[in-house]
């Protein structure tokens, strides 16, 4: 089984608040910190950066 290094958001304050993500072979993963191995969403790099961008608001629907 693969270890995973996870980093916390830069986003985060402190607390159980967190968003953590790692990556693995072809994946990218996220969880939160307040359960870091229960629920972990795994999606393809590509993916991950179009989440990022909806969430930075660089993409604008017209």
């Amino acid at each position: 089984m693969t270890r995973l290094t996870w980093q916390k958001s830069s986003h985060c304050a402190q607390g159980d608040s967190c968003v953590h993500v790692a990556t693995a072979t072809g994946t990218i993963r996220l969880t939160e910190s307040s359960d870091p191995t229960g629920a972990i969403l795994k999606a393809v790099p590509a993916s991950f950066g179009a989440l990022l961008s909806v969430l930075k608001g660089e993409i604008h629907r017209g």
